[in-house]
């Protein structure tokens, strides 16, 4: 069960980028989510000289095999960009929960894209991960009224399609899965639209540097960790997915929202002053019986 432990800490390190991305957007990127996605754009080209170490024949691919790995790209750009915007209005915690319609979307779009077919087994699981999605997409107020959020589900409805798409996609030209070459593409992808956002879009360039001005220290190596726990998370994955099938690999992506509610419970007891997590009964309970349907719903469907 070795692989099992390895995958648990590629997730909680991706858990830990989760919050270093709202301290990040709520103490110095107040601007908006522009400022940081360039911020995170710009730093990927730290990664790139290690991707092209460890795989310096990332460009000995086929010209069509190239342009699906940078189509995958701006997929997951899209990921990043509508998740930090889920991010800037609301928790961590709540936010999170909805990537687990990740392999739901994958299901849709292999059933109508790839013609796979869909058991009855895989649409209760299906069930299941709606129906605790749709329990943390209400906000519990003060007067203990339920209230859609609106500005979160949206755009993780987004996030998981692009996700999901990006999937598909790789799937699709039946490319050989290459972790390092897909993280060279993507990094690449990112650092280029970040150049042409910091040329073309005023606004996004003025937060940046405004935000490089006043906190650069904590900005660069809070972004720093940030990159490297990604990259750290990447690394222990693929070794994962060598020592065990990846369906049974990418299921921890279910223990995700465990390690965000945990973390974000633990800094608000002891770290008040770097982020505030909602914890209050009716809050926590409400957090954890979404993420207990959606896990269950998860591990059935890739156990089916």
């Amino acid at each position: 069960m070795t692989w099992f432990f390895l995958a648990l800490i590629g997730t909680f390190f991706y858990a830990c980028t989760n919050h270093l991305d709202k301290i990040l957007l709520e103490k110095y990127f107040k601007g908006g989510v522009g400022a940081l996605f360039l911020f995170s754009s710009l730093f990927s080209v730290l990664a790139i000289p290690f991707l092209l170490l460890a795989d310096p024949s990332v460009f000995n691919v086929s010209l069509s095999n190239t342009l699906v790995l940078v189509l995958v790209a701006v997929f997951h750009l899209l990921v990043v960009w509508f998740y930090l915007i889920a991010l800037k209005h609301d928790e961590a915690s709540v936010v999170i929960v909805f990537y687990q319609l990740v392999p739901v979307f994958a299901y849709i779009l292999g059933y109508l894209i790839l013609g796979e077919t869909l058991t009855r087994l895989q649409l209760i699981a299906m069930a299941l991960v709606i129906l605790g999605t749709t329990i943390i997409s209400f906000e519990i107020d003060i007067d203990n009224k339920f209230k859609l959020r609106r500005k979160v589900i949206l755009p993780m409805l987004a996030a998981a399609f692009f996700w999901a798409a990006g999937g598909t996609v790789f799937k699709m030209v039946a490319l050989e899965e290459n972790v390092i070459r897909s993280l060279f593409w993507e990094h690449l992808t990112l650092v280029v639209v970040g150049i042409v956002i910091f040329i073309f879009v005023r606004s996004y360039r003025e937060d940046f540097l405004l935000a490089i001005k006043n906190s650069s220290k904590t900005v660069l190596s809070l972004n720093l960790l940030n990159e490297v726990l990604y990259m750290l998370g990447n690394i222990i994955f693929s070794f994962a997915y060598i020592m065990a099938p990846v369906s049974l690999v990418l299921l921890t992506d279910s223990f995700q929202p465990v390690f965000v509610l945990a973390i974000g419970i633990f800094l608000t007891i002891f770290f008040k002053k770097i982020t505030v997590e909602k914890i209050q009964a009716k809050h926590l309970w409400q957090k954890i019986f979404a993420i207990i349907v959606t896990g269950i719903g998860t591990y059935l469907l890739f156990v089916s």
